[in-house]
């Protein structure tokens, strides 16, 4: 928005959105064009929301909508009125990691990081619907969410290590998801 002059912000017309966010009612007067990601990033402060390619091919602004994770730069937060938003941030419990989000540090399942989030919950949303996916129908879950730093296998390691832990197979010294 470099090229708005001072004037051309109090002219905008606006529109008053309530979403639930990771559990918590947040409230806000935006512009019909922003971007539920802009939104969640900067009227919310979760900068687990990456903005990436802002066209729907990377996955670093996924988040869940509703139960269905969407690519957030995709959707207008005018069109997330009224409707639950899970973010990364959300998947803590009780201040502590998820089980997804330690498979990723454990398995060391990023390098830059940037790409982790939008890993992480589709990840969670693929477990959701298949507890014990085999890699084949790892890389279909996670092929909308791009990485350019690893060479996706500690990825795929996180996804089998978080699989485990959620149905309770997994243990401390577990470090071959294949060997059960």
């Amino acid at each position: 928005m470099s090229a708005d002059t001072p004037g051309d912000a109090a002219s905008r017309p606006t529109r008053e959105v309530s979403l639930a966010v990771n559990g918590e009612t947040v409230e806000a007067d935006v512009e019909p064009r922003l971007k539920l990601s802009d939104f969640l990033r900067n009227h919310c402060g979760l900068r687990g929301v990456r903005v990436g390619c802002e066209h729907g091919v990377c996955g670093a602004c996924t988040v869940s909508l509703d139960g269905d994770i969407v690519k957030s730069c995709l959707v207008y937060a005018v069109q997330a009125d009224g409707r639950e938003i899970g973010t990364v941030e959300g998947l803590a419990e009780g201040g502590e990691l998820g089980p997804v989000q330690r498979a990723f540090h454990e398995e060391h399942a990023l390098q830059c990081g940037f790409c982790t989030s939008g890993f992480v919950m589709a990840t969670r949303d693929l477990l959701e619907r298949n507890p014990d996916p085999s890699d084949e129908e790892i890389r279909k879950g996670l092929a909308d969410n791009i990485c350019r730093c690893t060479g996706y296998q500690n990825i795929y390691e996180a996804v089998h290590r978080a699989a485990n832990e959620m149905d309770g197979t997994a243990s401390d010294d577990e470090t071959d998801p294949e060997a059960d």
